[in-house]
């Protein structure tokens, strides 16, 4: 038995050691990985560069476009590096690094998607008086409080990691490091742990969750009472994109982040789509069935071509 400051290395099982698959699923993820940094660097482009997209509803795109990219780029490096490599090690420094921006901002973007639906509520419930409840300062204010509750609650869980001592020899079986797969590999107790990370899990991603459904709820309440069915539909599409998304991340992510850490197949398709396809299908969702992005993307091409 050793602190973590004598235990140097953990090793990074991936997702597979078969080395004919793995320049398969290099190549797979590589492209992935590009098609995440083009599409939300393109779109955090066009939204600053656009007047016409200068809303409550695109600046928070806006920062879920950034956040997406920040947190691919957490985890998809390390594991693509992995794959082509025969060293699968990685120090418990960068670990606990890796582990504290997964959390920060897996839990930023949850609290991004609740103020998201509170925007849609507004929109819809009050769209005379939108641009006065939903103000810059609002706004910013929004943005502000989710990225220092997510790091005061990642700060908190990486701060008690820190304290557990760490066996020799441990690999853990995932292609990335987060607070749960760091339970399995001390020889220490780690029910403090496991109780913060409970609690951080229900009061902050599940409170955000309630915190959205209760906006759609509302939303509901109040398109049911639109008499036209033209209208109904037009006010419900406006929604569409952000139920995609909060529907993509809230699944996969509660799975992957409440299953054991035990590297089945189930674990890592629900990390994966986590960590790498949400954030990638995010631009899709937003821009394919949105006409103001389009019309956005089509000025936007004709300006430069």
């Amino acid at each position: 038995m050793r602190n973590h400051s004598a235990v140097r290395e953990f090793v990074l099982l991936g997702l597979s050691t078969d080395p004919y698959i793995r320049p398969i699923l290099f190549v797979l993820f590589l492209l992935v990985y590009i098609l995440t940094l083009a599409g939300n660097s393109l779109m955090l482009l066009m939204i600053a560069a656009d007047s016409h997209l200068h809303t409550p509803m695109y600046f928070f795109l806006r920062q879920l476009s950034f956040l997406d990219l920040c947190h691919s780029s957490v985890t998809a490096p390390k594991m693509l590096e992995n794959l082509l490599s025969e060293d699968r090690t990685i120090f418990v420094e960068s670990c606990l690094a890796q582990a504290f921006f997964v959390f920060a901002t897996g839990g930023t973007e949850a609290c991004l998607l609740a103020a998201m639906a509170y925007d849609r509520y507004v929109a819809i419930s009050s769209p005379l008086l939108y641009s006065q409840v939903m103000s810059n300062q609002l706004c910013v204010g929004l943005v502000w409080l989710s990225w220092a509750l997510a790091f005061v609650d990642a700060l908190l869980n990486i701060l008690l990691a820190i304290s557990l001592d760490f066996c020799e020899g441990q690999t853990i079986p995932h292609f990335s490091c987060e607070v749960s797969s760091l339970f399995p590999l001390s020889c220490s107790d780690t029910s403090t742990n496991f109780m913060l990370l409970l609690c951080s899990s229900v009061l902050h991603f599940f409170g955000t969750l309630v915190m959205i459904v209760c906006s759609y709820v509302r939303i509901v309440s109040t398109v049911l009472r639109v008499s036209s069915t033209t209208g109904r539909s037009k006010a419900f599409s406006t929604c569409l994109s952000h139920l995609t998304t909060v529907i993509l991340f809230y699944g996969s992510g509660f799975i992957s982040y409440l299953l054991p850490a035990s590297g089945s197949p189930l674990e890592m398709v629900f990390s994966l789509q986590y960590s790498l396809i949400t954030p990638m299908l995010n631009p899709l969702i937003y821009s394919l069935k949105n006409k103001e992005v389009k019309a956005a993307m089509g000025r936007m091409i004709r300006k430069h071509f």
